[in-house]
Protein backbone atom coordinates (compact mmCIF):
# COMPACT_ATOMS: atom_id res chain seq x y z
CA UNK A 1 0.00 0.00 0.00
CA UNK A 2 2.69 2.30 1.19
CA UNK A 3 4.48 1.56 -2.74
CA UNK A 4 1.01 2.43 -3.99
CA UNK A 5 0.54 6.03 -2.69
CA UNK A 6 4.39 6.56 -3.49
CA UNK A 7 4.31 5.82 -7.23
CA UNK A 8 0.81 7.79 -7.41
CA UNK A 9 2.52 10.85 -5.20
CA UNK A 10 5.35 11.04 -7.83
CA UNK A 11 2.68 10.36 -10.72
CA UNK A 12 1.00 13.63 -10.15
CA UNK A 13 3.87 15.36 -9.42
CA UNK A 14 5.11 14.89 -12.89
CA UNK A 15 2.12 15.79 -14.62
CA UNK A 16 2.10 18.60 -11.92
CA UNK A 17 5.86 20.15 -13.28
CA UNK A 18 4.73 19.05 -16.91
CA UNK A 19 1.78 21.26 -16.98
CA UNK A 20 4.26 23.68 -15.53
CA UNK A 21 6.75 23.48 -17.49
CA UNK A 22 4.00 23.49 -20.72
CA UNK A 23 2.65 26.74 -19.25
CA UNK A 24 6.22 28.31 -19.19
CA UNK A 25 7.17 27.68 -22.61
CA UNK A 26 3.70 29.20 -23.43
CA UNK A 27 4.42 32.77 -21.72
CA UNK A 28 7.70 32.51 -22.96
CA UNK A 29 6.47 31.97 -26.38
CA UNK A 30 3.90 34.58 -25.75
CA UNK A 31 6.52 36.94 -24.75
CA UNK A 32 9.12 36.46 -27.53
CA UNK A 33 6.12 37.38 -29.94
CA UNK A 34 5.05 40.54 -28.39
CA UNK A 35 8.74 41.50 -28.05
CA UNK A 36 9.06 40.54 -31.74
CA UNK A 37 5.38 42.36 -32.58
CA UNK A 38 7.21 45.74 -30.55
CA UNK A 39 10.96 45.31 -32.25
CA UNK A 40 9.40 44.97 -36.01
CA UNK A 41 7.39 48.13 -34.81
CA UNK A 42 6.74 50.75 -38.29
CA UNK A 43 9.13 53.54 -37.02
CA UNK A 44 9.27 56.28 -39.71
CA UNK A 45 12.56 58.58 -39.72
CA UNK A 46 11.72 62.64 -40.47
CA UNK A 47 14.53 64.67 -42.17
CA UNK A 48 14.06 68.63 -42.10
CA UNK A 49 16.02 70.69 -44.18
CA UNK A 50 17.79 72.85 -41.36
CA UNK A 51 17.03 76.58 -42.48
CA UNK A 52 15.80 77.24 -38.68
CA UNK A 53 17.36 76.32 -35.25
CA UNK A 54 17.36 72.81 -34.14
CA UNK A 55 14.89 73.58 -31.17
CA UNK A 56 13.03 75.70 -33.76
CA UNK A 57 12.44 72.74 -36.16
CA UNK A 58 11.47 70.43 -32.97
CA UNK A 59 8.89 72.69 -32.00
CA UNK A 60 7.35 73.43 -35.36
CA UNK A 61 7.17 69.53 -36.32
CA UNK A 62 6.30 67.87 -32.94
CA UNK A 63 2.61 68.39 -33.26
CA UNK A 64 1.75 67.36 -36.78
CA UNK A 65 4.02 64.54 -35.71
CA UNK A 66 1.84 64.05 -33.00
CA UNK A 67 -1.30 64.33 -35.60
CA UNK A 68 0.63 62.01 -37.64
CA UNK A 69 1.24 59.11 -35.10
CA UNK A 70 -2.75 59.08 -33.55
CA UNK A 71 -4.35 58.90 -36.97
CA UNK A 72 -1.70 56.59 -39.12
CA UNK A 73 -0.50 54.14 -36.12
CA UNK A 74 2.89 54.76 -36.71
CA UNK A 75 5.81 55.93 -35.10
CA UNK A 76 7.79 59.16 -36.18
CA UNK A 77 11.17 60.29 -35.28
CA UNK A 78 13.12 63.79 -36.53
CA UNK A 79 16.76 63.23 -37.29
CA UNK A 80 18.09 66.28 -36.68
CA UNK A 81 21.01 68.11 -38.90
CA UNK A 82 23.54 70.67 -37.82
CA UNK A 83 23.79 71.49 -41.48
CA UNK A 84 22.45 72.08 -44.80
CA UNK A 85 25.56 69.84 -45.96
CA UNK A 86 25.10 67.30 -42.85
CA UNK A 87 21.16 67.21 -44.24
CA UNK A 88 22.17 66.47 -48.09
CA UNK A 89 24.77 63.58 -46.87
CA UNK A 90 21.66 62.11 -45.02
CA UNK A 91 19.16 62.24 -47.94
CA UNK A 92 21.92 61.35 -50.48
CA UNK A 93 22.21 58.26 -47.61
CA UNK A 94 18.64 57.25 -47.95
CA UNK A 95 19.08 57.98 -44.17
CA UNK A 96 15.13 59.60 -43.91
CA UNK A 97 11.78 58.09 -45.12
CA UNK A 98 9.75 61.37 -44.99
CA UNK A 99 11.96 64.64 -45.42
CA UNK A 100 11.17 68.36 -46.01
CA UNK A 101 13.62 69.89 -48.57
CA UNK A 102 14.77 72.11 -51.19
CA UNK A 103 13.55 71.63 -54.65
CA UNK A 104 17.01 71.00 -56.22
CA UNK A 105 17.63 68.70 -53.26
CA UNK A 106 14.53 66.60 -54.29
CA UNK A 107 16.06 66.59 -58.42
CA UNK A 108 19.51 64.96 -56.56
CA UNK A 109 17.48 62.94 -53.80
CA UNK A 110 15.28 61.42 -56.31
CA UNK A 111 18.24 60.50 -58.78
CA UNK A 112 20.40 59.24 -56.15
CA UNK A 113 17.86 57.18 -54.00
CA UNK A 114 14.52 57.21 -55.34
CA UNK A 115 12.44 59.37 -53.31
CA UNK A 116 9.49 61.11 -54.63
CA UNK A 117 7.71 64.49 -53.98
CA UNK A 118 3.98 64.04 -52.96
CA UNK A 119 3.04 67.65 -51.25
CA UNK A 120 3.72 70.99 -51.48
CA UNK A 121 2.68 74.52 -50.70
CA UNK A 122 -0.38 75.69 -53.22
CA UNK A 123 -0.16 79.40 -52.65
CA UNK A 124 3.33 80.57 -53.44
CA UNK A 125 6.74 79.99 -55.82
CA UNK A 126 10.08 79.47 -54.60
CA UNK A 127 12.72 82.26 -55.35
CA UNK A 128 16.16 83.89 -54.34
CA UNK A 129 16.39 87.37 -53.94
CA UNK A 130 20.13 89.40 -53.69
CA UNK A 131 20.19 92.36 -51.30
CA UNK A 132 22.69 95.12 -50.95
CA UNK A 133 23.17 98.53 -48.54
CA UNK A 134 20.51 100.86 -48.75
CA UNK A 135 22.90 102.98 -49.56
CA UNK A 136 24.59 101.72 -52.12
CA UNK A 137 24.57 103.48 -55.23
CA UNK A 138 24.59 99.85 -57.67
CA UNK A 139 22.91 100.29 -60.78
CA UNK A 140 23.93 97.68 -62.79
CA UNK A 141 23.94 93.76 -61.96
CA UNK A 142 27.39 93.46 -63.78
CA UNK A 143 28.98 95.98 -61.17
CA UNK A 144 28.92 92.92 -59.14
CA UNK A 145 31.41 91.41 -61.23
CA UNK A 146 34.63 90.27 -59.03
CA UNK A 147 32.70 91.01 -56.01
CA UNK A 148 32.61 89.38 -52.84
CA UNK A 149 28.79 87.69 -51.88
CA UNK A 150 27.48 86.31 -48.93
CA UNK A 151 25.48 82.90 -48.85
CA UNK A 152 24.00 80.74 -46.33
CA UNK A 153 25.33 77.60 -48.04
CA UNK A 154 26.33 76.55 -51.66
CA UNK A 155 23.50 74.75 -52.21
CA UNK A 156 20.14 76.57 -50.78
CA UNK A 157 18.44 77.04 -53.76
CA UNK A 158 17.03 80.21 -54.09
CA UNK A 159 19.42 82.00 -51.98
CA UNK A 160 22.52 80.56 -52.99
CA UNK A 161 22.39 77.75 -56.08
CA UNK A 162 20.01 79.21 -58.43
CA UNK A 163 21.52 82.66 -57.65
CA UNK A 164 24.80 81.66 -58.45
CA UNK A 165 23.81 79.99 -61.63
CA UNK A 166 21.90 83.16 -62.97
CA UNK A 167 24.58 85.59 -62.16
CA UNK A 168 27.12 83.30 -64.74
CA UNK A 169 24.76 81.44 -67.34
CA UNK A 170 22.32 84.78 -67.64
CA UNK A 171 25.04 88.08 -66.62
CA UNK A 172 28.17 86.83 -67.36
CA UNK A 173 29.95 87.42 -63.71
CA UNK A 174 32.23 86.29 -61.63
CA UNK A 175 32.00 86.64 -57.91
CA UNK A 176 33.76 85.02 -55.23
CA UNK A 177 31.25 83.02 -52.61
CA UNK A 178 31.43 83.60 -49.44
CA UNK A 179 29.43 80.89 -47.08
CA UNK A 180 28.25 82.24 -43.87
CA UNK A 181 25.71 78.98 -43.21
CA UNK A 182 22.47 81.27 -42.33
CA UNK A 183 20.26 83.47 -44.13
CA UNK A 184 20.57 85.98 -40.98
CA UNK A 185 24.28 85.74 -41.32
CA UNK A 186 23.85 86.51 -45.22
CA UNK A 187 22.11 89.24 -44.09
CA UNK A 188 24.57 90.61 -41.58
CA UNK A 189 27.61 90.07 -44.14
CA UNK A 190 26.40 92.74 -46.59
CA UNK A 191 25.48 95.19 -43.79
CA UNK A 192 28.80 94.80 -41.97
CA UNK A 193 30.60 95.55 -44.97
CA UNK A 194 32.30 92.18 -45.33
CA UNK A 195 30.31 91.54 -48.58
CA UNK A 196 28.95 93.72 -51.53
CA UNK A 197 25.79 91.51 -51.83
CA UNK A 198 23.67 88.82 -49.91
CA UNK A 199 21.88 86.22 -51.12
CA UNK A 200 18.46 85.05 -48.90
CA UNK A 201 14.73 84.66 -50.06
CA UNK A 202 11.45 86.81 -49.10
CA UNK A 203 10.40 84.95 -46.35
CA UNK A 204 13.78 85.62 -44.09
CA UNK A 205 14.36 88.71 -45.46
CA UNK A 206 10.93 89.63 -44.17
CA UNK A 207 11.45 88.16 -40.67
CA UNK A 208 14.70 90.60 -40.14
CA UNK A 209 14.02 92.75 -37.58
CA UNK A 210 13.46 96.78 -39.19
CA UNK A 211 16.49 98.01 -37.47
CA UNK A 212 18.28 95.13 -40.17
CA UNK A 213 15.99 95.40 -42.79
CA UNK A 214 15.46 99.17 -43.21
CA UNK A 215 19.14 99.34 -44.00
CA UNK A 216 19.43 96.86 -46.79
CA UNK A 217 17.50 96.83 -50.38
CA UNK A 218 16.33 93.94 -52.52
CA UNK A 219 18.72 94.25 -55.70
CA UNK A 220 18.07 91.21 -57.96
CA UNK A 221 15.38 88.60 -58.05
CA UNK A 222 15.75 85.09 -59.26
CA UNK A 223 13.19 83.02 -61.38
CA UNK A 224 10.49 81.51 -59.76
CA UNK A 225 10.37 77.88 -58.89
CA UNK A 226 7.88 75.31 -57.15
CA UNK A 227 8.44 75.41 -53.30
CA UNK A 228 10.05 73.09 -50.67
CA UNK A 229 7.93 69.62 -51.37
CA UNK A 230 7.62 66.65 -48.51
CA UNK A 231 9.24 63.79 -50.49
CA UNK A 232 8.69 59.89 -49.27
CA UNK A 233 11.49 57.42 -50.06
CA UNK A 234 10.41 54.43 -52.64
CA UNK A 235 10.86 52.28 -50.12
CA UNK A 236 7.85 52.96 -48.14
CA UNK A 237 4.94 50.87 -48.74
CA UNK A 238 1.81 52.10 -50.90
CA UNK A 239 -0.38 51.60 -47.38
CA UNK A 240 1.86 53.91 -45.60
CA UNK A 241 2.85 56.39 -48.02
CA UNK A 242 -1.28 57.20 -48.55
CA UNK A 243 -1.70 57.78 -44.80
CA UNK A 244 0.63 59.96 -44.38
CA UNK A 245 0.03 62.09 -47.11
CA UNK A 246 -4.06 61.85 -46.29
CA UNK A 247 -3.22 62.33 -42.98
CA UNK A 248 -1.46 65.52 -43.97
CA UNK A 249 -4.01 66.43 -46.27
CA UNK A 250 -6.71 66.35 -43.77
CA UNK A 251 -5.08 68.22 -41.26
CA UNK A 252 -4.78 71.37 -43.82
CA UNK A 253 -8.61 71.47 -43.94
CA UNK A 254 -8.70 71.40 -39.93
CA UNK A 255 -8.28 75.97 -38.98
CA UNK A 256 -6.37 74.29 -35.77
CA UNK A 257 -4.18 71.71 -37.14
CA UNK A 258 -3.40 73.71 -40.48
CA UNK A 259 -2.12 76.41 -38.08
CA UNK A 260 0.69 73.71 -37.53
CA UNK A 261 1.75 73.33 -41.15
CA UNK A 262 1.77 77.00 -41.61
CA UNK A 263 4.83 77.49 -39.41
CA UNK A 264 6.67 74.75 -41.76
CA UNK A 265 5.83 76.89 -43.99
CA UNK A 266 3.07 75.45 -45.89
CA UNK A 267 0.07 77.81 -46.08
CA UNK A 268 -2.27 75.26 -48.41
CA UNK A 269 -1.01 72.13 -48.72
CA UNK A 270 -1.63 70.29 -51.82
CA UNK A 271 -0.60 67.15 -53.48
CA UNK A 272 2.73 67.13 -56.27
CA UNK A 273 4.72 64.79 -58.24
CA UNK A 274 8.23 64.72 -58.94
CA UNK A 275 7.30 65.41 -62.58
CA UNK A 276 6.47 69.04 -61.54
CA UNK A 277 10.04 69.59 -60.36
CA UNK A 278 11.71 68.53 -63.78
CA UNK A 279 12.20 71.76 -64.55
CA UNK A 280 15.05 72.30 -62.55
CA UNK A 281 16.97 70.40 -64.50
CA UNK A 282 16.86 71.84 -67.22
CA UNK A 283 18.48 75.41 -65.63
CA UNK A 284 22.24 74.45 -65.42
CA UNK A 285 22.05 74.30 -61.94
CA UNK A 286 24.11 71.32 -61.94
CA UNK A 287 27.61 72.85 -63.04
CA UNK A 288 27.30 74.72 -59.52
CA UNK A 289 25.63 72.26 -57.16
CA UNK A 290 28.52 71.17 -54.69
CA UNK A 291 28.16 67.49 -53.42
CA UNK A 292 28.36 67.79 -49.65
CA UNK A 293 30.29 64.32 -50.09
Amino acid sequence: MKLLNLTLLCSCLLILFSACNENTETTTATTNKKNEQVSTEKVLKIGVVPQFSPKRILTIWSPIIEELEQKTGYTFQIVGTPSIPEFEKEYQKGTYDIAYMNPYHSIIANKTQGYEAVLRDGTKSLFGVLVVKKDDIIKDIKELDGEKLSFPAPNALGASLLMRTELKTIHNIDIEPIYVKTHTNSYLSVLEGKTRAGGGVMRTFNELGNDIKNQLRIFYSTQKTPPHPIVIHQRVDKATREAIINTLLEMGKDEVLNAYLKKIPIKEIIETSQEEYKMLENLGMENFYINPN
